[in-house]
């Protein structure tokens, strides 16, 4: 990413009410984060922006501080992925919440899109059980080459990226802090090591605080960034559960590795299958079937898109659209034609049974003709 770029990015993501999804709006209808900034108050208000952020945008206080930050991520040869970019984890990029920019340490130019990615999660303070399970779990999935995605926490986390080291997997520690340090900085060494084949990612930047806070949001990125999550261990209020709750909110695969009814590190797994939150998973090769990495990816069935179909008016607007951006998330459709989204939902149910659109994971659509 140029440095340009990433400056106005930085500040545009430091902007008081700009999150993800707002951030991302504008980039996506000004073009850059540069043009956001440049943009005048009567171009941000025609694109609804509130005149509270308008103000907050055009009083740019963000930039000594995204200097700062600059100078520091050179000094910590951090690297830097924006979510339109390639090397950008393909599945954390469906997720409507996905942040702007990524922070990260190791091998991250891959192509995520054509690779089996699976997050693994449990208590800080697993019994000789759950560690035994990681080891046996990664052994059976070893043949499927999958990149490996966890915490870097105490307990279950750290054990399952010392497995994936052990069988020469890729793996990737997500944190909650900038990546001028290592917390717990126990874990200093393992994270160096997981640079060689894999890494460490972060959402905040190095001036960022530790918060408490950040640790649920850094789930959201495990849970986001695979195709699955497991669970491993996890007492009923365990902070694995808001990995889960977040899996579930991506309508992403979650397996659960069940337990004694009376032992308390069992009991948040064995509710995620009581409740139909997780699949239970007693064998890793369950996973292995289920997520259909023991077979050649099967041929995607092509909807041949009928010809000549004769559509409404707003149907039209909505399919137009899509043919002009190809892939778009439902809430965008819905502002770029200015229609309401309980709307745009059914037009595009009818546009997808006409064979000219495709659902995609994190409520995006795709234009098939």
């Amino acid at each position: 990413m140029e440095e340009e770029d990433l400056f106005f990015t930085l500040a545009l993501a430091k902007v008081n009410g700009i999150g993800p999804i707002t951030g991302k709006r504008l980039i996506e209808v000004f073009g850059t984060a540069k043009q956001v900034f440049a943009a005048s108050y009567q171009e941000l208000a025609a694109k609804r922006v509130s005149a509270l952020l308008v103000k907050q945008i055009k009083e740019k206080k963000g930039f000594d501080w995204v200097e700062k930050e600059l100078k520091l991520i050179k000094k910590a040869g951090i690297q830097v992925l924006f979510y339109q970019a390639k090397d950008y984890p393909y599945y954390l990029r469906q997720c409507d919440d996905s942040p702007l920019l990524l922070f990260a340490k190791g091998q991250t130019h891959m192509n995520w899109e054509t690779r089996n990615v699976i997050s693994v999660v449990g208590t800080r303070n697993p019994t000789t059980r759950g560690l035994d399970f990681c080891q046996h779990f990664v052994e059976a999935i070893q043949p499927y080459n999958p990149i490996i995605i966890s915490g870097l926490a105490y307990g279950i986390d750290v054990c399952i990226h010392k497995q994936a080291i052990a069988y020469g997997l890729e793996t990737f520690g997500i944190l909650g802090h900038g990546l001028h340090r290592i917390y717990p900085a126990k874990h200093t060494a393992i994270a160096e090591k997981m640079r060689e084949k894999g890494g460490v990612i972060t959402e905040f930047p190095i001036q960022s605080k530790i918060d408490r806070e950040n640790f649920i949001q850094r789930n959201r990125l495990v849970a986001g960034m695979s195709q699955a999550t497991v669970v491993v261990e996890s007492a009923i209020k365990g902070g694995s559960m808001s990995s889960i709750s977040f899996a579930n909110d991506y309508n992403r695969d979650v397996f659960a590795v069940p337990g004694r009814i009376d032992d308390l590190l069992s009991q948040g797994c064995n509710e995620l299958i009581r409740t139909n939150r997780a699949q239970l998973l007693s064998d890793p090769l369950e996973l292995v079937e289920i997520l259909n990495w023991n077979k050649n990816k099967k041929q995607e069935k092509v909807i041949q898109p009928k010809l000549f179909v004769n559509l409404q008016e707003e149907e039209q607007r909505v399919y137009d659209y899509l043919v002009q951006v190809e892939r778009e998330v439902i809430d965008l459709i819905a502002i770029h034609c200015n229609l309401p989204i309980y709307k745009v939902s059914t037009i595009l149910l009818q546009l997808e049974l006409q064979g000219l659109v495709r659902p995609l994971p994190g409520k995006y659509f795709e234009c098939l003709a």
